[in-house]
């Protein structure tokens, strides 16, 4: 929805000539105005005020008969609305406090039930000078019967925020309310009952998004165009302009009728008539399966059927599929699976623009036994760290014919995790840009009881082959590595350390001697690494304390106190401080960190040390275990933002990636380690940009040089963010910052509205990888797709 202040044409009529429409509400005693101003058709003949929305944006000024809106507070709206055609979806009040209209002020409502009521908590923090009520996302005819504002104690809204988070959730005993409650009973035992309502808002409008902003309503609305072109072809199509052939593997074995009939359908139903569907029976004990798998091949010459007289499992079954692949590039599609219709469309298209590449992939969803789809998987474009955690690559994937033969198909002894295995020996025989996502749901994953789909610890036995599929991996690479399954279910690979360089620890620092103090001896006493060195640069202390501390780190061991009396400018202290540095590897790290785990720095090194690395970034909770950095996505609050902030410790995030080692565009330079050689490559940091973005310039610009940048959650810090600097609250601070957006901006451009290691499908509004409404492209994509030059 765009929070936009135009009227068309017919709004600004509506204003002047048809008040009377306009529907009159309450809020103790001060009496409101709804005014239609956009996209929407009043209906005058009705009893109640009617309107037909002309788009995806329609408005009411919200206005106050008596001059003044609501003064700041909290309250509960309630909403009643009827129905006639369409729906209501992400209604929403956009309050103007002085500033104008954003988005970042959008408050989110809750969607209407089918009594056609809502009801909402709203807080307005200071004074209204507008306010704007939107009514919906999608097309409607509606009746606005009620809009009741009503003033509440705080301790009222406490209340109503938790049955909200619940009813928004649709839970018997919501966690998320529980939780949210608990947190704010702690906050409030401490004193802190403002923090506690904040925290406890943030997870009401984060489940009202939720609802408002669900899986089903993204179909809805993005996915027409695709079920439109997806008419089924039972027999076989007229000839077609020339492209690749995909050859489909599919291994059967007893699946339920069906869901296999579902499956073939599915093959039947594609847009893109140049394929070939090898179907593998491996020794099915119905002959119920193996009489329909007959008469489907018997309706389409494009279907090739083995039947098999041995059970020899997904691996054989497979391998006996390939071998009468005639295509130039193979697919793997499960015997209870379905692809979209526009699936193999898209990989052809791939395939197209992509000529080099020699590995496709897409994203995916699941779907249940009544066809319901729901858990889609947005994933990031080429990232191998990542796939040395978990197979995130899965379904759809397709794969030039010659390679899989080089690799020899499937490998028996890994079955349940087969597909992991062929894909990490695929990545060792390709480069970045022969690697290709399409971000686009083209493979429905069936959810059956006792499914690795529904659960990937189901199946205890595919973890195990996964792990080995990774260790192996590693040995073949040349890699000294242990792998151990996580408490998700996710892979660790703890890197031996051949060699253990010097590392250089770089702590800018002014005044706050309690702040640095904690640094300085949890990295003292808590580090197992060495040998290390510590450098403190001192930005102009003053304060005695400080003073006197910095004169005992001193005569420290592995201390040095580097001075830097000069105007704050992060960038610059820290080249000072890297040109001065005797370590192999540098580590920045913030002085309001504090360490917890003894091995981060090992962690930091391992990774920092591979030749193909860039920049190192590790787990930061706040010191109430939540997390405040799980690396950084680009284009999050407009320039960069940090991953699953203030979820809390342990948590599994987006699809496990809360808890995985990763390739990521950017990571926080509050901690950040990488090898000397590669800093000086790239110039340091840029020391025009004094305070923010410093830390995301120079990951992007090693990156661009085609270095990958890693972040673990195998390094765990404490992080009081910004705590010695303070907020950016005074006029030259603001505009500092502005000027430093502008210069990221300016040099990365589109990059930070498509950052490789995100998906465009997931929103820039949030840090939690919710849907983006609208997506920002469906474009096939490399993970390389950095700009070569900088």
């Amino acid at each position: 929805m765009a929070a936009t202040d135009a009227c068309d044409g017919y709004g600004r009529a509506a204003r002047r000539g048809a008040m009377f429409r306009a529907r009159r509400t309450y809020t103790q005693g001060r009496q409101l105005r709804l005014t239609p101003i956009n996209q929407l058709r009043p209906d005058a003949s009705s009893a109640h005020p009617r309107y037909q929305t002309q788009g995806e944006d329609p408005q009411f000024e919200v206005e106050s008969l008596q001059g003044e809106l609501p003064p700041p507070g909290w309250y509960l709206l309630d909403l009643r609305l009827g129905l006639d055609e369409g729906r209501i979806l992400a209604p929403c009040l956009y309050p103007d406090y002085g500033a104008g209209v954003s988005e970042a002020l959008r408050i989110a409502l809750a969607e209407p039930g089918r009594d056609g009521r809502s009801r909402s908590v709203v807080l307005f923090g200071t004074r209204l000078h507008r306010l704007r009520f939107d009514p919906s996302e999608s097309e409607a005819r509606f009746a606005l019967e009620g809009f009741r504002l009503r003033r509440i104690s705080r301790l009222r809204a406490v209340w109503e925020l938790m049955c909200g988070i619940q009813r928004a959730r649709r839970d018997v005993l919501c966690e998320d309310a529980v939780g949210a409650g608990l947190r704010f009973l702690r906050a409030a035992l401490r004193g802190r009952i403002a923090d506690g309502g904040k925290t406890l808002l943030q997870h009401y409008r984060r489940a009202l998004r939720h609802g408002a902003h669900s899986y089903p309503h993204w179909l809805s609305r993005y996915e027409r165009a695709a079920a439109a072109g997806g008419e089924a072809a039972t027999t076989a199509p007229a000839p077609a302009p020339a492209g690749p052939t995909i050859s489909i593997v599919l291994p059967v074995r007893d699946p339920p009728l069906p869901w296999l009939r579902r499956c073939l359908d599915s093959v039947l139903a594609q847009t893109w008539p140049h394929w070939q569907l090898c179907i593998a029976d491996d020794a099915s004990r119905s002959g119920a399966v193996r009489r329909l798998l007959r008469d489907y091949a018997a309706r389409d010459p494009r279907i090739a059927l083995r039947l098999r007289e041995n059970h020899g499992h997904i691996c054989e079954a497979s391998n006996s599929a390939i071998e009468m692949a005639t295509g130039s590039h193979i697919g793997f599609l499960d015997h209870d699976d379905e692809l979209a219709p526009q699936a193999l469309a898209e990989m052809a298209r791939a395939i197209a623009e992509h000529p080099q590449a020699r590995l496709f992939y897409s994203d995916e969803d699941k779907i249940d036994e009544s066809g319901r789809r729901f858990e889609p998987n947005f994933k990031p474009a080429w990232n191998p760290d990542l796939l040395r955690t978990q197979n995130y690559i899965c379904h759809f994937v397709a794969i030039e014919a010659a390679l899989v033969r080089e690799l020899g198909g499937l490998r028996a002894g890994f079955e349940g995790a087969q597909d992991h295995d062929l894909l990490l020996r695929c990545a060792e025989r390709l480069d970045d840009a022969q690697i290709v996502h399409i971000p686009q749901v083209l493979y429905h994953w069936r959810v059956l009881p006792e499914s690795t789909a529904l659960s990937g610890g189901a199946k205890p036995y595919a973890l195990e082959a996964g792990r080995r599929a990774v260790e192996e991996h590693h040995a073949r690479s040349g890699v000294r590595a242990r792998v151990e399954v996580t408490e998700h279910g996710y892979y660790r690979s703890v890197r031996s350390l051949r060699e253990r360089p010097l590392a250089s620890l770089i702590v800018p620092t002014r005044d706050r001697a309690g702040l640095l103090r904690t640094c300085v001896e949890s990295v003292l006493q808590r580090t197992a690494y060495r040998p290390l060195e510590l450098l403190v640069v001192d930005n102009g202390s003053s304060e005695p304390e400080a003073l006197r501390y910095l004169a005992e780190l001193r005569r420290r061991e592995h201390v040095r106190v580097l001075d830097w009396p000069h105007p704050f400018n992060f960038s610059a202290i820290v080249n000072h401080a890297a040109a001065q540095a005797r370590g192999e590897v540098l580590c920045l790290l913030n002085n309001d960190t504090e360490v917890i785990a003894s091995d981060w720095l090992d962690e930091l090194v391992s990774h920092a040390l591979r030749e193909d690395v860039g920049a190192v970034g590790g787990m930061l909770y706040y010191p109430g275990d939540t997390i405040q950095h799980a690396g950084v996505i680009l284009g999050i609050g407009g320039v960069a933002g940090h991953a699953h902030g203030h979820l809390r410790r342990g948590s599994n995030g987006y699809l496990g990636r809360a808890g995985v080692v990763q390739n990521l565009s950017a990571v926080t330079g509050a901690c950040l380690a990488l090898r000397r050689r590669v800093y000086a490559e790239v110039g340091g940091m840029d020391e025009t940009l004094a305070v923010a973005f410093n830390d995301i310039d120079l990951c992007l610009r090693l990156h661009a040089r085609g270095y990958r940048n890693v972040w673990t959650p195998h390094a765990e810090l404490y992080h009081h963010e910004s705590a010695s600097r303070g907020p950016e609250d005074t006029c030259e601070k603001r505009a500092r910052f502005l000027g430093e957006v502008a210069i990221m901006r300016g040099r990365w451009g589109e990059l930070l509205l498509n950052d490789p290691a995100y998906n465009p499908n997931l929103s820039l509004d949030s840090l939690h990888f919710d849907l983006a409404f609208p997506p920002r492209g469906r474009a096939s994509r490399i993970g390389s797709a950095l700009p070569q030059s900088l």
